[in-house]
């Protein structure tokens, strides 16, 4: 998700008002929620700092999912879909209703699997949700919820040239060197719409199992050996992952005046994705040429196979085989605990007054795991200091890194509303407090590691007033500080920011609302300047092999947020619905930014007699803002022609993408002439239509039975949905900035599924 500019690190998603943004990075694993939706009652989208008043990242919008078991009446529904790529999926949903006026219950299972649209992106999952709500009495109530999704997904990392994709798309894309593809070229070999890299074949005749862990595969708790997921492939990059999340909220009003609100909740989290470790085994596209030299290269497992099946080290064993490269996987295993309470209290009829505690702590682990041998016995890891000759490990075992962390946060604030007739005021502020600690297992001193607590603040205010029964304005501000993401205060090698910036957001907003009975028009502007966002960059000190990498932070990274969003609907009869929206944006970096590198010079006795000091400069003022399209188009139809039938086209219009990209990419020597200050690529506009229907049976046996269908891009459309500039590995020529010195990812082809589902 990408709102105005910002991705989910900025963007604050919550489920029942719980926050989901990982606690070290602020990052939304969204496989982790799949299913979720359908046990969802609604979801509220806020664009912009919104009203919430938790420390949560929401500079560019927020999301609430909410599941309410009263919502939903007595009954239940059981859906099936098919579709494309061998999706399958079965829902089983059911609720009480209201039982007495006291006590509601509701439950989903899900069941996900599929082959996938794009090569071997296949889909092995389970949902589940579970809710209930009790009311002591009309002052006091207690609700629960459980929802988690345990899944293992084949992954697609690597985005590719776009002529490995389609030479076609290649040549007719603005300014694209075709010499790329031609023959005897690097992208000579097109891997079609559907390629992926992440995987390739293996013979049925090997038998290796492997290592893998979450929650509830096996047994509750369960480690151990599995089999493989296919006997004739093998996925490099797989995902697998359980985040249960499990809150308590409870409600009492104390009097007429006051209001206590609480959620007490845990979230866990097992699982991790898979890769290679030690040497690789790739094949080129080419025969005869070197893997890198030519695209789509491919693993080649059987070698790997076949050269770790004989390789006796009589160093570590006298018969067993030593694996020269491995997969592995990459682990995070976590507890966050957490207590949101906020009290209410009515001044006046007019005047709200609310106070309220965000409190939260998380232990996580992180390390990399021996997942599959590949024909080997062991493999000798030499990234453990307590093991400097070589560690002999085995299925399961740690290697490559190994650390723990913790994050403790805790915020508080006031927030204040005030309604009068046709005025309606809000404005709040609050205080948080964020403090990391790191651990690296692989270390002789085995020291945790402490950053002092950095302390932020947020003042937002907005204020809306009704002109009319049809016309109302409104305008919004903010002042928000947001402490840095773990790494950019203790790196992965255990180096702590001496005096780390807050990163600052400073936003404002107006606009207007139109109402009629069959008219409604939003139109609104913005502008968010994101000052001192966070970076780091690793530099290398020393000469040679011996030199040692460190860190250097950045500071002065500027961008400006701005943009224009319309949108309305019109019901031209009780047939005929339109809805639109526009939205015009204009993000931009502002300002150069740089950074200093400061290193303690010693004599022959250890002493210190001197530091030198490395400037960093980069050249960023008026690069644009990558990784969303900056300008976007949406209609769309709706109609109802016969009782039970409803019909949708959504057609989408997307323009001014340009490629992602780092802002340490455009590193210079601090003299402007050798500022590399060429825009990044702007990939072409695009158009996508889906189509969506759905019928309503007459009732068959008493039952209500309903048809859904939906076809997505409908048109088939080729484009690039994602970009990034420069890449040092599927580029061609020098570095440019044009379109075959990136690497993307196509949007998916035309597919389709339909569902029937029956309600009791």
């Amino acid at each position: 998700i990408n709102v105005r500019g910002f991705n989910q690190r900025n963007v604050a998603v919550m489920i029942n008002g719980v926050p989901q943004n990982d606690m070290e990075n602020g990052w939304v694993y969204w496989s982790n929620w799949d299913g979720v939706g359908d046990a969802t009652s609604s979801i509220q989208m806020q664009r912009g700092l919104s009203a919430v008043n938790l420390a949560t990242p929401s500079i560019g919008g927020t999301m609430n999912i909410i599941t309410d078991p009263t919502s939903f009446e007595r009954g239940g529904k059981y859906k099936q879909e098919f579709g494309g790529g061998g999706f399958l999926k079965t829902t089983l949903t059911a609720h009480t209703g209201l039982i007495n006026d006291k006590l509601a219950l509701s439950g989903t299972l899900v069941r996900k699997t599929g082959n996938g649209i794009v090569d071997k992106t296949w889909t092995d999952a389970w949902a589940y949700y579970m809710g209930a709500t009790y009311a002591i009495n009309d002052g006091h109530r207690i609700e629960a919820y459980i929802v988690g999704a345990p899944q293992r997904h084949g992954q697609n990392l690597y985005k590719q040239n776009i002529a490995t994709y389609s030479q076609k798309l290649a040549g007719d894309v603005d300014g694209y060197d075709v010499s790329a593809f031609e023959e005897g070229a690097k992208f000579e070999t097109e891997g079609g719409r559907t390629f992926n890299q992440n995987w390739a074949p293996v013979s049925s005749d090997y038998k290796g199992q492997q290592y893998w862990y979450m929650y509830g595969v096996g047994g509750l708790f369960d480690k151990g050996l599995r089999n493989r997921y296919s006997s004739d492939f093998l996925n490099e990059r797989e995902n697998y992952f359980h985040k249960p999340l499990m809150n308590i909220n409870h409600f009492l009003t104390i009097n007429e005046k006051t209001r206590l609100s609480s959620v007490l909740y845990w979230s866990g989290g097992s699982g991790g994705g898979t890769g290679t470790y030690g040497s690789s085994f790739r094949a080129p596209a080419v025969e005869g040429q070197k893997w890198y030299r030519s695209s789509p290269w491919q693993w080649d497992w059987n070698a790997a196979i076949a050269t770790n099946s004989d390789r006796v080290d009589t160093n570590f064993h006298p018969t067993e085989n030593r694996s020269k490269g491995i997969l592995r996987n990459s682990i995070n295993r976590q507890n966050t605990y957490g207590l949101i309470s906020k009290l209410n209290y009515d001044v006046s009829d007019e005047l709200e007054v609310q106070v309220g505690l965000d409190w939260r702590t998380a232990g996580i682990e992180h390390a990399r795991e021996v997942r599959d041998l590949l024909g080997g016995d062991y493999y000798v890891d030499y990234a453990d200091d307590n093991a400097p000759d070589g560690k002999v490990v085995r299925l399961g075992d740690e290697v490559a890194y190994f650390n723990s962390t913790t994050v403790d946060w805790i915020g508080g604030f006031l927030q204040g509303n005030y309604t009068a007739d046709k005025l309606n005021v809000y404005g709040m502020g609050g205080l948080s407090s964020i403090k990391y600690s790191y651990q690296d297992h692989f270390t002789v001193a085995n020291e945790v590691v402490k950053a002092d607590a950095i302390s932020t603040f947020q003042v937002k205010g907005g204020v809306t007033y009704d002109v009319d029964d049809n016309v109302s304005v409104f305008g919004n501000a903010g002042y928000v500080q947001k402490p840095p993401i773990m790494d950019n205060v203790i790196y992965y090698d255990g180096t702590v920011s001496s005096d780390p910036d807050n990163e600052k957001f400073l936003s404002s907003e107006a606009g207007i609302n139109f109402k009629t009975e069959n008219v409604a028009v939003k139109v609104n502007v913005y502008n968010t300047d994101w000052m001192d966002r966070n970076l780091t960059k690793a530099v290398q000190s020393g000469q040679g092999s011996s030199g040692d990498t460190d860190v250097i932070f950045l500071s002065g990274i500027n961008q400006k947020h701005q943009g224009m969003e319309i949108e309305g609907s019109m019901k031209l009869n009780d047939m005929i619905r339109l809805d639109g929206a526009v939205s015009f944006g204009k993000w931009k970096f502002d300002g150069d930014a740089k950074g200093n590198y400061q290193e303690d010079q010693y004599n022959s006795e250890g002493q210190v007699i001197g530091v030198t000091q490395t400037p960093y400069s980069y050249a960023l003022d008026g690069l644009m803002v990558g990784d969303q399209p900056q300008t976007s188009y949406v209609l769309g139809t709706t109609l109802t022609p016969i009782k039970g039938l409803r019909l949708q086209g959504i057609f989408k219009m997307y323009d001014k993408n340009y490629a992602d990209w780092s802002p340490d990419s455009r590193e210079y020597d601090g003299t402007d002439a050798g500022a590399d200050r060429s825009q990044v690529w702007e990939a072409p506009g695009y158009n996508r239509l889906d189509l969506h229907g759905s019928y309503k049976l007459p009732k068959i046996g008493g039952y209500d039975v309903t048809i859904t269908g939906h076809v997505f891009n409908a048109l088939d459309a080729l484009y690039v949905q994602d970009a990034v500039d420069n890449s040092p590995y599927n580029g061609f020529g020098d570095k440019l900035h044009l379109p075959h010195n990136a690497e993307v990812f196509l949007g998916t082809p035309r597919y389709a599924n339909i569902g029937l589902t029956v309600n009791f």
